[in-house]
């Protein structure tokens, strides 16, 4: 699974391209937060079946905050977030937003079982697995999203990569290192992943270059100025 460490280097990533003046360490510091927070549904796992990439790893929770953000910020006439909060930070509340779907919900749905995407809606995972491509044989080729249609009923189906329920689903994480219906013998190895492939090792060291490399600008305009 993409470790927290994966994870944080495509937010560095995000937050140096979207963050903008509002760029420092105190905004890295909160997007780093939101970023973790998912992790956190690895310690319910105890006490609900599928926990992990169920109750933080799905997008309608960020939908929701998104949603709410944009009534209470641009429709309402009297902002109860606007009188709490400077431009500033309710631009990184957006970021945030953003960190929290498109650096860590989003990397997880192309991994493993995928993601509980439309929980607590609806209870089924999703992984986003296949290929587009264009072959001189096929022609355009796509297998993200499977339609078929049943010659003798008409009847059409798509998959788009569903999967079993928070019953079925078990991701091995270093809280949960394996399916708790299966027994194994003591002691349990519990990996804390880092980077465990080499696509992963760079997207780490890419966004600690954007974070060196935001820094330098920042420094560069502080002279110049």
């Amino acid at each position: 699974m993409p470790s927290t460490v994966v994870h944080a280097g495509f937010a560095l990533l995000l937050a140096a391209g979207l963050l903008g003046a509002y760029y420092d360490r105190r905004a890295l510091a909160v997007l780093l937060v939101v970023l973790v927070l998912p992790e956190a549904d690895s310690f319910l796992g105890v006490v609900m079946a599928g926990a992990h990439r169920t109750v933080g790893h799905n997008f309608v929770l960020p939908a929701a905050a998104a949603l709410a953000l944009y009534y209470d910020t641009r429709v309402r006439e009297r902002s109860w977030i606007r009188e709490r909060l400077s431009p500033r930070w309710i631009a990184v509340a957006w970021v945030a937003v953003f960190v929290h779907v498109f650096a860590h919900v989003a990397l997880d749905w192309t991994h493993l079982d995928g993601v509980n995407a439309f929980w607590p809606l609806r209870d089924r995972f999703f992984a986003l697995d296949g290929e587009i491509l264009y072959s001189t044989a096929d022609g355009f080729v796509q297998t993200f999203v499977d339609v078929r249609l049943d010659p003798e009923t008409g009847s059409r189906t798509v998959d788009a990569g569903a999967g079993g329920t928070s019953e079925s689903v078990h991701v091995n994480n270093p809280v949960q290192p394996r399916d708790p219906d299966v027994d194994v013998e003591e002691p349990v190895d519990r990996r804390f992943p880092i980077a465990n492939s080499g696509w992963r090792l760079y997207l780490i060291g890419l966004g600690l270059f954007a974070l060196g490399a935001r820094r330098l600008q920042g420094e560069s305009v502080g002279e110049d100025a």
